[in-house]
């Protein structure tokens, strides 16, 4: 597969050599390539809150400096997030999407949104998440410890993918065995129009359905666990969802446990890679673990964008952004933006205030599983570091096709004894 992606690449044009009216960071190839730089900079440059009446998706705002996406992120009085949270669907799937709608909390505004939300974040609190560490290293160790040394094997598959479904498997005590169920679903969502028709995205997505229906079933006559399912079964603004309304809720806790980790555990390994001062400065000293994690987070970061709608015209920079016109806040860009963030195309471990970055969002949709992912990739960390002394990247990574997800699908490696 990789070499015939390798062959047929389609060609990136030089952004700076494109009409400024015309440029359009929302093309698939740009992020797989991972030639997307250049573009923003000059956005961010010429013109930060830049209109393009017409794309793939439609006519759309790019919003591409920190602050202006914060503040759209955080007025969502003026930016509504009922239309989805997601650029898309193209244009020439525009009618067949409507049709499959799936209602989320992270795609409602309030009231409906707050009451939601509060059902489900238990599951993240504070002592929640201590009591789940103990199990995350477990797995993590465990995972490690069936690696092979000196062999190149596929990290994205070995590592990523299986220590954040397990992960997964375990937040919604999904059957154990069947757990790369959830994985497969997680992608169904994310790929592509190129990738994936929206009707077979439909029958997927209704087979993830049929499946947690009956988890649902069985929950809702037990007594109230401590797994999502439960919370969503048994809480009083949830326990009376229709079956659309939590497909979309399993779908946002499904892709929001799966890709924010699961890309920024094989982005921090590359990120270490081309930045080896980095890498020996965290084997001298473990405890820069706890500003690498959040470090990672902003490198990577594994959300490229999310997408609002303007409730009403809003003035920025100088524009007008009219009511009902779709509004995109390019987190990629943001965290690159060196009016906000110093040296930020460098990668630094030890970086003073690491956490002031755009990957989780801000305001009422801030990513709640936050804390949990930064918990997930600084308890590997540490027992990565207690076992190898280095995890070379062996070739070439291969990026994920899409504009929503910035990742990786395949990352050969070679693991070092220390």
């Amino acid at each position: 597969m990789s070499s015939v992606l390798k062959e047929d690449k389609p060609v990136v044009p030089d952004p700076y050599s494109l009409p400024l009216e015309s440029l359009d960071p929302a093309k698939a190839e740009i992020f797989q390539q991972d030639q997307l730089w250049g573009y923003f900079e000059r956005l961010r440059k010429e013109d930060p809150v830049h209109f393009l009446a017409d794309s793939d998706y439609g006519p759309y705002w790019s919003i591409t400096k920190f602050d202006d996406i914060m503040f759209v992120d955080t007025r969502h009085d003026l930016f509504s997030s009922e239309d989805g949270i997601a650029i898309g669907p193209l244009k020439s799937q525009a009618e067949s999407a409507k049709e499959f709608r799936t209602p989320m909390f992270i795609a409602m505004d309030p009231p409906k949104h707050d009451v939601q939300r509060a059902t489900v974040t238990p599951v993240v609190a504070p002592r929640n998440l201590s009591a789940l560490e103990g199990t995350i290293r477990e797995r993590a160790g465990r995972i490690l410890d069936s690696l092979p040394l000196g062999e190149t094997f596929d990290w994205v598959d070995k590592v990523s993918i299986e220590l954040t479904t397990q992960m997964l498997a375990t937040l919604f005590d999904f059957p154990f065995e069947e757990r790369r169920k959830l994985t497969f679903w997680s992608d169904m969502v994310t790929a592509g129009p190129e990738i994936v028709s929206t009707d077979e995205r439909r029958a997927h997505l209704l087979e993830c359905l049929a499946f947690f229906t009956r988890l649902w079933e069985e929950r809702k006559d037990s007594e109230p666990g401590l797994d999502l399912i439960s919370m969503l079964a048994h809480g009083e603004n949830t326990k009376e969802m229709q079956p659309m309304e939590f497909l979309g809720n399993l779908i946002l806790l499904i892709v929001g446990g799966n890709d924010t980790t699961r890309n920024s555990i094989s982005g921090g390994v590359l990120a270490l890679n081309q930045n080896p001062d980095e890498y020996e400065k965290l084997r001298q000293d473990h405890t820069l673990i706890t500003s690498m994690v959040p470090e990672i987070v902003r490198w990577q970061t594994p959300l490229s964008h999310m997408r609002r709608v303007a409730t009403q015209d809003v003035e920025l920079r100088g524009k007008t952004i009219k009511a009902g016109d779709k509004v995109v806040m390019w987190y990629v860009s943001g965290n690159r933006d060196d009016e906000a963030i110093e040296n930020p195309d460098d990668f630094i471990i030890d970086r003073k205030n690491p956490r002031h970055h755009l990957s989780f969002g801000f305001g009422i949709h801030r990513c709640m599983g936050n804390r949990l992912a930064e918990m997930q990739l600084r308890v590997l960390w540490e027992e990565i570091l207690r076992r190898f002394s280095f995890v070379e990247v062996a070739g070439e990574p291969i990026r994920t096709p899409s504009i929503f997800v910035k990742g990786y699908t395949e990352l050969p490696v070679r693991l070092h004894a220390r």
